[in-house]
């Protein structure tokens, strides 16, 4: 982030155990939704026994916790969060208005747990063994973007969840956050090349 009294610009990079929870029960619970957005690595996707108006409602009871886990104020619930037993603190579902959703997920508890920690724990070691090259990625992009529009980048901020997805690539999962494969994320110049469109659109 520049100084004050200039643009301000706030990055924050993350590989949020919540965030992981979430995609492993879409995938256990065979959602598809969000349709871009590929499936995680190494975890088999589910084939739902569940009729077309069943299988219609567990998936937009998901949508609407997976957008209140990605951007949590801007998608306030409605009613008091309550947290879902088994899951520690990455799953919190409305206390009303979700209760098919609550009842798919328990027996996922888990797997989808363990699956959290573990991805997260592997960023976390990832970004200690980094030592300030992730700052320097996003610092560079927006310099090469002033010299190209001939201008201070604009005021901005940009949440980045790095997940093991199947398919390499960026994804916008919310209106200021970006999904994007870790394995991406690990190659400095492909991941510069595919991050400079996402700050030329918000700089």
């Amino acid at each position: 982030m520049p100084g004050s009294g200039g643009p301000q610009w706030l990055v924050r990079e993350d590989a949020s155990p919540a965030v992981l929870a979430a995609l492993y029960l879409r995938q256990a619970l065979g959602i598809r939704s969000p349709e871009e957005l590929p499936s995680l690595r190494g975890i088999p996707p589910a084939d739902p026994l569940r009729d077309t108006q069943a299988h219609a409602l567990l998936e937009r009871q998901w949508r609407e916790y997976w957008a209140m886990t990605v951007e949590p104020q801007a998608h306030p619930s409605p009613v008091p969060l309550d947290l879902v037993e088994g899951f520690d603190t990455f799953v919190a579902l409305p206390i009303e208005g979700a209760d098919e959703l609550r009842a798919a997920i328990m027996p996922h508890a888990p797997d989808a747990i363990d699956f959290a920690r573990s991805a997260n724990d592997m960023y976390t070691r990832r970004d200690a063994g980094r030592a300030g090259t992730a700052y320097r990625a996003y610092a560079s992009a927006i310099a090469v973007h002033e010299r190209q529009v001939g201008r201070r980048a604009h005021s901005f901020e940009l949440n980045v969840q790095v997940l093991p997805l199947a398919q390499r690539g960026l994804w916008w999962i919310g209106s200021l956050t970006i999904a994007v494969t870790d394995s991406l994320r690990g190659d400095v110049v492909a991941f510069d090349r595919a991050i400079h469109p996402i700050i030329a659109e918000l700089a």
